[in-house]
């Protein structure tokens, strides 16, 4: 799966991109990212990129052409491509979303647009084809954070990034607390021990604590 980011601020994603599972599955070419700054694609001699919204209004509105050339740019010839435009009003992102992008066929690269301000002019929507997406039921100050929740959580399904399949909460029964060593510990003249059950070497009472605690 390649991964296509249009940003402002691509720097932002550093850290995390190198980090981890992340970081690896890059490395070992089990996805990519390439990143498309619109500054880069204006012909406005100080690199602006946003302006005054009209019909009033407070910040500013990322204007479509140097968005539209990013994504053009991004897109290329590529015929399997999905464009992903992050709006608190779109289509819920979950596990399935997640899960349907990374085994689909249907798709080889997905562009996110990640929009800064108060948004893109949504011109952009009418040159292409492309789907609002939500992570939530809340505004942040930029797409990056939610690119990286979704290149995260599709990568995951992806073949050879976790290593083994099963790593995959979807594909085991999971819950939600986990443990290791010591099985018991004091903290403040008070013990906290590992469940029992966890410990009593029954699979079947496990598997069972497991889908109750999932």
């Amino acid at each position: 799966m390649k991964f296509h980011i249009i940003s402002l601020f691509p720097e932002s994603f550093d850290s995390y991109m190198k980090s981890s599972i992340i970081g690896r599955a890059i490395k070992e070419s089990k996805i990519s990212v390439d990143f498309y700054n619109p500054r880069h694609f204006t012909l406005q001699k100080h690199k602006q990129v946003d302006d005054k919204p009209y019909g009033g209004g407070p910040g500013m509105v990322m204007q479509a052409e140097p968005v539209i050339k990013a994504i053009e740019k991004a897109k290329g010839r590529k015929k399997k491509v999905k464009i992903i435009f992050f709006s608190p009003t779109g289509t819920m992102f979950d596990a399935e979303y997640a899960d349907n992008l990374a085994t689909s066929k249907k798709y080889t690269d997905i562009i996110f647009i990640c929009g800064r301000y108060e948004g893109v002019d949504a011109r952009i929507k009418e040159v292409f084809d492309m789907e609002d997406v939500s992570i939530g039921n809340f505004v942040l100050t930029g797409g990056e954070l939610p690119a990286m929740i979704m290149i995260d959580a599709i990568a995951r399904y992806i073949p050879g990034v976790l290593g083994k399949i099963e790593s995959n909460e979807v594909h085991r029964n999971a819950s939600p607390n986990v443990y290791t060593r010591p099985e018991t510990f004091t903290y403040k003249k008070k013990k906290y021990s590992v469940p029992e059950v966890l410990v009593g070497g029954n699979h079947a009472e496990i598997e069972k604590w497991r889908k109750i605690g999932f």
